[in-house]
Formats: C-alpha cells, sequence, structure tokens
C-alpha cells in the first residue's frame, strides 16, 4: 500500500509514540469507571494499533502484521473514533494559533500522523474484508 514515504511514517511513529507515553500518564488522573478513564484507555488502545500499523508499513515484516492479528475488526472500527477525535481537537485547537507559530506546526504534525493512522487504520480494515 506504500502511498506513505518513510520520512511521513518515522515522524507518524514519533508522533503516535510520543502521544501513548503522555496518555499512559494521565491514566493515573482519572478514577476507574469515569468516563475520562474509558476515553483515555481506548485513546491509548487506537494509537497501540496505530503504532503497529505505521512500523509494519516501515519494516514489511510478517511478525508485526501477525500481532495485528490479535485485533478484530471491530476493534480496528473502533480505534478509528479515537483517532478521528484527536484529528477533530487538533483542528478546533490549531485556528487559535497563527500559521508559522510553533503550537500551530506542533499540531499540523500530529493532525498529519493522525491522518497516516486512520488510512491504515482502513487499509486494515479493507484488507479483512
Amino acid at each position: 500500500m506504500n502511498k506513505y514515504t518513510n520520512e511521513e511514517l518515522n515522524e507518524a511513529l514519533r508522533q503516535v509514540a510520543s502521544t501513548i507515553s503522555r496518555c499512559e500518564k494521565m491514566q493515573g488522573k482519572f478514577a476507574e469507571g469515569t468516563s475520562q478513564c474509558s476515553l483515555l484507555r481506548n485513546r491509548i488502545k487506537a494509537m497501540v494499533i496505530s503504532k503497529l500499523l505505521i512500523e509494519s508499513e516501515l519494516s514489511q515484516k510478517e511478525k508485526i502484521t501477525d500481532s495485528l492479528g490479535q485485533y478484530t475488526k471491530e476493534e480496528l472500527t473502533e480505534a478509528l473514533r479515537p483517532v478521528d477525535s484527536v484529528i477533530s481537537k487538533c483542528e478546533k485547537a490549531q485556528m487559535k494559533f497563527d500559521q508559522g507559530t510553533s503550537h500551530h506546526r506542533r499540531l499540523e504534525n500530529l493532525i498529519k500522523a493522525m491522518d497516516i493512522s486512520k488510512g491504515l487504520i482502513e487499509d486494515q480494515l479493507t484488507l479483512l474484508e
């Protein structure tokens, strides 16, 4: 499917790994059973799936693709929701900053990474049909 360059995939991988790390640090701040805790858990799962897909694209190794087999079509479909949410929130936040500022660029990079993640998840779903 190679529609992304290695540079784009590496940057997306960096962004996704950073997002996972930030989300994991936040986990202890929300009580179990709250909506915030559930949303964060869903976001982490979506980012882990995204990370696996990006690594698979970069390496083209079967062992990574095999690890994707642990996720069902439903889980992949559910992973799209948090990814879309990150895109939407970043686009909204980006409007608050002037183009060319560090905040605007940071959000732009995260949006690009989430767009790649979304595309890879959708590609994987197509393969499962």
